[in-house]
């Protein structure tokens, strides 16, 4: 189980906290509307060595206590980069949307999918919104990421949520599993594709901006590498 402390920013009210126990976290993957460009990404992904998922979407279960508000992540080698997602959990019987990091191993995810994600901090947000505020206008919202090259944040990925399932969708695939997405439940709902490709970077910035109600939430974290040892 891990604790995190979000900022609630609401319409109806001013700021306040949020503590989130994470009981069980999962990371939704091949979560894409368009079904020939997920057919299409895992072929090229098959080709790289990255086996196939079993089936579209799918969800990895990995540790509650991956979660992580922390401004640095340690990792090992210099093969892992991140990838922004909405987050969504609920507590009580409320339901809150923020931002992600599904944080991979890319050398470990030719071996195994599952594994190369659990070996990653997931770094989210501070800041979080109810989601019943923004599911009117879901597929409006977008999100960003950007990545540091030669000393310079330069864009890696951009795009509405319209590309990736919707929310409805998403959890009745996931209970249709037999899992209740009950309090202390939270999700990585999937991702947008890297512009120019996937590669690490040492600082990882991410978005999501509502473009209705005028506001976002960013966060950025950075890495610290380990050294490959045998």
């Amino acid at each position: 189980m891990s604790m995190v402390r979000f900022v609630l920013e609401s319409k109806a009210a001013s700021q306040q906290s949020l503590d989130l126990k994470v009981r069980s976290l999962v990371i939704a993957g091949w979560t894409g509307r368009n079904l020939a460009a997920v057919q299409h990404h895992i072929d090229e992904l098959a080709a790289l060595g990255v086996p196939a998922p079993s089936k579209t979407p799918l969800f990895y279960r990995v540790s509650a206590d991956l979660v992580t508000q922390a401004e640095e992540i340690q990792v090992v080698g210099e093969s892992t980069s991140g990838e922004v997602e909405p987050f969504i959990f609920k507590i009580s019987d409320r339901m809150f949307v923020s931002i992600a990091s599904d944080h991979t191993d890319r050398d470990l995810e030719r071996v195994s999918v599952a594994a190369s994600k659990q070996v990653c901090s997931k770094p989210v947000a501070v800041k979080a919104w109810p989601i019943d505020e923004v599911l009117g206008h879901w597929d409006q919202l977008i999100l960003r990421s950007w990545i540091l090259e030669e000393g310079q944040k330069r864009p890696y990925q951009e795009g509405p949520l319209s590309s990736i399932r919707p929310i409805d969708n998403l959890l009745s695939a996931f209970e249709q599993e037999g899992t209740v997405f009950g309090p202390g439940v939270a999700m990585s709902c999937g991702t947008l594709a890297a512009l120019g490709g996937i590669r690490p970077s040492a600082r990882f910035f991410m978005q999501l901006e509502d473009p209705v109600l005028g506001r976002t939430i960013d966060h950025s974290y950075s890495l610290a590498s380990l050294p490959v040892v045998s």
